[in-house]
């Protein structure tokens, strides 16, 4: 059976959502049902609730967030989680990983676009202009009949 969905979907490690998690909590406090709201529009859409709650529950541990509840008139009690000063640290020095990552990773599909180059040919079409440009010159190379 095919899926004619074009969108893959891909189950994310712990360690690639992590600083996902920490970027988003530290531009704001947030409860884990719009932790999760946030996360999927961010395309982690097979992302599992118990897990990330656990997770959550981890990084607290670690000390790098925070949580407190969060109380309405309206609705029952809420934690809302907040990144910690070392999970600001801890969050810059992902950010450095992950560029050498992307370095690594440009590289990789530079060499595989340049492999795919070598033995795949190139397939020329032409665009509008060229064909307009080639029919003008047509057009001024026939004899003209005076």
């Amino acid at each position: 059976m095919t899926n004619n969905n074009n969108e893959k979907n891909v189950t994310p490690s712990k360690h690639f959502i992590l600083p996902f998690i920490l970027l988003l909590l530290s531009r704001m406090s947030l409860h884990g049902y719009e932790l999760i709201q946030k996360l999927q529009a961010l395309g982690f859409h097979t992302l599992d609730q118990g897990n990330l709650y656990r997770l959550l529950r981890q990084l607290e541990k670690d000390n790098l967030v925070q949580s407190e509840w969060h109380t309405n008139e309206s609705g029952p009690a809420k934690r809302c989680y907040s990144i910690t000063d070392t999970g600001k640290g801890y969050l810059k020095g992902h950010a450095i990983q992950l560029e050498q990552y992307q370095s690594m990773l440009d590289q990789f599909f530079n060499m595989y676009f340049s492999f795919l180059e070598l033995y795949l040919p190139p397939f020329h079409r032409e665009d509008n202009i060229e064909k307009v440009t080639k029919q003008m010159r047509r057009n001024d190379d026939e004899p003209k009949g005076d």
